[in-house]
């Protein structure tokens, strides 16, 4: 909505003028970044025993080809994605994981925190 004043075309900011800490752009993207830096997580610490566990669901994963729920730590979130297990690279310690849209993910061993079966 534009106005004259004085001779000069002013601009008015419309319904943006109306929220609040979000206005502008700018302080979106700002605030967008604080919230997520405050709901960064610690990478949680496993057991030896979960260690043991997750080493067998992986294996049980790659030879039976099922479909899983896997849970990796990834910039301070934990993320479940559900997909499959392709190829296990020990010496890199990486796996190739196909997502249930079909794109290739490789990731490192020491992000798996949880792996859960269909």
């Amino acid at each position: 909505m534009s106005y004259e004043f004085k001779g000069e075309k002013i601009n008015d900011r419309g319904m943006r003028k109306w929220r609040p800490f979000a206005s502008i752009p700018e302080q979106y993207i700002g605030l967008k970044k604080v919230f997520d830096e405050l709901n960064k997580v610690d990478k949680p610490l496993l057991s030896e025993e979960q260690q043991e566990e997750i080493n067998e669901a992986l294996g049980e994963a790659l030879h039976s080809r099922r479909t899983i729920q896997l849970t990796h730590y990834k910039n301070g979130h934990c993320d479940t994605e559900p997909g499959e297990i392709v190829a296990v690279d020990v010496n890199n310690k990486t796996f190739m994981f196909i997502d249930l849209f079909g794109f290739k993910n490789k990731m490192e061993l020491e992000n798996i925190v949880a792996i859960t079966f269909e």
